[in-house]
């Protein structure tokens, strides 16, 4: 009867902390890993193929910033890819609604309409962003990077960047 007890308690735990955590990073927090170059030197600053995922950066991501779309030109934000929503991308913003940004490759100047924003990899000679599929709807968005968790020696606030490409209009 007491392994009986034990093993109802412990299955009840275990259901309530499961519960919380699902809560949490539903709602409020969760830890992402960022894969790739894009993002270099900011985010996985080398390579290593050997190493695979464990020297990829993962990193906390909040979700505060969700309840009434608060961004800022600089921040990092997870957002689902605007071609294939079960890909998630790591990005810096660099325009927010009604900003002018000037396009490299066309010599356009494009306005962000409104309920978009316009992100770049810090990397830009191997990222896929906005210059590529243009400005992404901020609902696509899945909440903003505050700190990079893993490996522990990268351990740090992830800095917001502000990147000169707005322009105004003439």
């Amino acid at each position: 009867m007491a392994a009986h007890n034990f093993l109802w308690s412990l299955t009840k735990n275990c259901f309530t902390f499961g519960l919380i955590g699902l809560t949490v990073s539903d709602r409020y927090a969760s830890i992402v890993p960022v894969r790739g170059s894009s993002m270099s030197p900011t985010f996985n600053p080398t390579t290593d193929s050997f190493m695979g995922s464990l020297s990829d950066d993962h990193v906390l991501m909040e979700k505060f910033c969700l309840q009434k779309y608060k961004f800022s030109h600089g921040d990092v934000i997870v957002f689902c890819s605007p071609s294939n929503h079960k890909e998630k991308h790591v990005k810096r913003i660099i325009g927010l609604p009604g900003d002018w940004i000037g396009t490299p490759m066309t010599n356009d100047v494009v306005k962000v309409p409104n309920g978009h924003c316009w992100v770049e990899g810090d990397n830009p000679s191997s990222s896929l962003d906005s210059r590529s599929f243009g400005p992404i709807p901020l609902g696509l968005v899945k909440g903003r990077v505050t700190h990079i968790l893993w490996p522990p020696q990268r351990v740090r606030h992830v800095e917001r960047k502000n990147h000169q490409k707005r322009h105004s209009p003439s």
